[in-house]
């Protein structure tokens, strides 16, 4: 197992320079305090002192010295109370005086200490008053010195150096006039005083290492609750930002598909009783944009088109987001008749050319409405849509509401998702055929083999709703399996019986989605293989964009083709390119659309159409089908024009095999046993 990377911490230590500049800065805060604390007293003191010296007839020297010692504790008072310059990333604490020009932090405690200093001096200067501490006063002397320098330790526990920079010149000057004045008691007193200036400079450095000590996990637990909150802050921004990610587009700054949904849920769960309206927005003529202009011009086209959309729903506080690609989707309370949906509709439609006009493409927009006020938001979404793909079916750039008759389609389809891999493997999806004819009508050429399935609710299903719903639910290479078996079992019924049909070629239509999605040849020659049916006897329809899409195809066809399988192209002349899918190499028909077929013997402009279909196949060496023949009159035209294979309802219906064959059977019997052509697809 590879271990796991160990978790960053949440904060990272303070830097220890920045803790000692902290620490810095609370000394000179804490000694400028116990400074102007403690001068007050020193001036009692020094005023207590001039009276004594007063009283004992030494008026002239006690006030000299009263007047120094005012004059260094004013000047003590007034440095005090300097501004200094904070170092960076420290912060003093509030109402202490801080200037960016002033001195640093350093150099005030050093004027401090220095001036503790000289009043300290002041103090040693006591022995004048007392004739060097022999006076009847010596003793009152003696105290208030000791007093006072016990006092400045007490008040200067922040920064050693200031009340040791004050006691030692005056208890040294102290224990000197003792040592002078000789004798046994004054050197023993003298020896005190020095014991007791020991004492007081230990107390003094003993304290400073404690409030450094203490000041140190202050500001430390301090810094780091401020990272914490810093890092809290962080955490919160980051959650927030990860939240909108996750429920915001990143391109154009809407709700996204999860967001919308969301945000929708929450708009339709008011209980107001309002009818709600799910407008489904498409972008016509994006693609060619993007083509034109590339991938970041389609970005900034999207970015515009949300821009657009905002401003447009403006008042009508909707929610609004982008459901993916170029697919926007809005839902708003119905609260004004203005609001109408397919009034807005409208304007949308009218307006979006506006959006995205300045980069040289035309952009329309198809819409699908859905106005409900009890359904959920993904019934909405799903009605809208199904409007929607009503709207871009029948002309794109307009809208269409979500109604009955889409509700049945919608229902159907449904339906047909769900029951259709039940359906293939229940074999209730059956194959009909419907015979390919000689124009003269003497023989079958071929049988084109046509999925029916009929829905127990729905009846019969389109064979392109069949193939959609395959390629939405992921089975649509069960149901081309299943429609090859079928047909290769039926192609085996017709040798067992000994039809007349028994050697007629099959052919099965293959839609552009399969043909690009499913390996078609691995699965249709699988099956050939599996059933031993020849490859020749199978015949494949594509469309003509199948045919001309070579990158996807050319492999497939290629393989289909050289086992034997012709290519047929159906639906021919209604593509964009059809004279182009005759130059294919692996196509053998072509099957003129049944829409030039139509009223073929009134319509002079289709039957020079036919003729050159006709010629350009003769020519080319590729049999052409006329499929869709309802008339006699339409029949005759297409044997006068040479066509050689026609198909549709006046020749022959689409029927099951059964009947199909009895068709067949019919025909080759004597003309007095004639049977009826086989019944119509229901």
């Amino acid at each position: 197992m590879i271990p796991s990377a160990p978790s960053s911490p949440i904060t990272a230590s303070v830097d220890d320079q920045v803790l000692f500049r902290m620490v810095r800065t609370d000394q000179l805060v804490a000694v400028r305090r116990s400074v102007l604390a403690a001068i007050p007293i020193n001036i009692v003191l020094s005023c207590v002192v001039a009276l004594v010296a007063l009283n004992a007839g030494r008026a002239f020297e006690g006030l000299c010295w009263l007047l120094l010692s005012l004059m260094v504790n004013g000047v003590r008072s007034y440095i005090c109370r300097w501004p200094f310059a904070p170092w960076p990333g420290v912060a003093p604490e509030s109402g202490v005086a801080t200037s960016p020009q002033a001195r640093p932090v350093e150099w005030h405690l050093r004027v401090t200490t220095a001036m503790a200093a000289l009043s300290g001096c002041v103090w040693a200067l006591i022995p004048l008053l007392c004739d060097g501490y022999s006076s009847p006063q010596t003793v009152f002397y003696l105290t208030v010195v000791c007093g006072i320098c016990a006092g400045a330790v007490t008040y200067g526990i922040a920064y050693a150096f200031v009340p040791v920079a004050f006691i030692v010149p005056a208890l040294l000057s102290v224990a000197g006039c003792l040592a002078y004045a000789g004798g046994f008691d004054n050197l023993s007193l003298a020896a005190m005083v020095l014991l007791y200036l020991a004492a007081l400079v230990r107390g003094a450095l003993h304290s400073d290492r404690n409030f450094r000590e203490s000041s140190r996990i202050r500001n430390e637990a301090t810094a780091m609750a401020v990272q914490l909150r810093k890092a809290h802050t962080q955490s919160l921004d980051a959650t927030q930002q990860l939240a909108f990610r996750a429920s915001h587009d990143s391109l154009t700054g809407l709700l996204n598909r999860e967001g919308f949904t969301d945000a929708a849920t929450l708009h339709l769960a008011a209980p107001d009783g309002r009818r709600h309206a799910l407008l489904l927005l498409d972008l016509d003529g994006f693609k060619a944009v993007n083509d034109a202009f590339g991938h970041k011009v389609g970005d900034r086209v999207l970015q515009d088109v949300a821009h657009w959309l905002q401003r447009e729903t403006a008042e009508m506080q909707a929610v609004l987001g982008r459901w993916g690609g170029d697919e926007f989707a809005l839902l708003y309370c119905l609260r004004e008749e203005r609001q109408a949906p397919p009034e807005i509709a409208q304007a949308l439609i009218r307006s979006i050319s506006f959006a995205t006009a300045h980069y040289g493409g035309h952009l329309g927009v198809s819409i699908g409405i859905s106005v409900s006020s009890e359904a959920e938001v993904a019934d909405m979404i799903s009605f809208a849509d199904e409007a929607l793909h009503e709207a871009k079916r029948t002309g794109r750039n307009r809208y269409q509401v979500f109604d009955g008759a889409l509700n049945q389609r919608l229902a159907t389809r449904r339906d047909v998702e769900r029951d259709l891999l039940q359906a293939i493997g229940s074999r209730d999806i059956g194959v009909w055929y419907q015979p390919i004819m000689s124009s003269d009508g003497s023989e079958v050429h071929s049988l084109e083999a046509l999925m029916r399935w009929k829905h127990p609710r729905h009846g019969y299903i389109s064979p392109e709703e069949v193939i959609s719903a395959a390629a939405s639910t992921g089975v649509a290479e069960p149901l081309l399996r299943h429609l090859v078996d079928e047909v290769c079992r039926g192609m085996r019924q017709l040798e067992a019986e000994g039809s007349s049909l028994a050697g007629v070629p099959v052919a099965i239509n293959v839609s552009p989605r399969e043909m690009a999605q499913l390996a078609v040849d691995d699965i249709v020659l699988g099956m050939l293989k599996l059933r031993s049916i020849a490859p020749r006897r199978l015949q494949l329809e594509i469309t003509e964009e199948v045919a001309l899409d070579t990158h996807a195809t050319r492999g497939r066809l290629s393989a289909l083709s050289a086992a034997g399988i012709a290519i047929v192209v159906d639906d021919f002349g209604v593509g964009f390119s059809s004279l182009a899918s005759l130059r294919s190499e692996y196509v053998r028909q072509v099957k003129i659309d049944r829409s030039f077929i139509l009223d073929l013997s009134s319509s002079p402009s289709n039957e020079v159409l036919v003729d050159a279909i006709v010629q350009l196949g003769h020519s080319l060496g590729v049999q052409v089908v006329a499929e869709g023949v309802e008339t006699q009159a339409e029949l005759d035209v297409l044997r006068s024009l040479g066509c050689g294979l026609v198909q549709g309802y006046h020749l022959a219906r689409p029927a099951p095999l059964a009947e199909v064959m009895a068709w067949a059977a019919a025909r080759s019997a004597p003309p007095s046993a004639a049977a009826p052509a086989p019944v119509p697809a229901g």
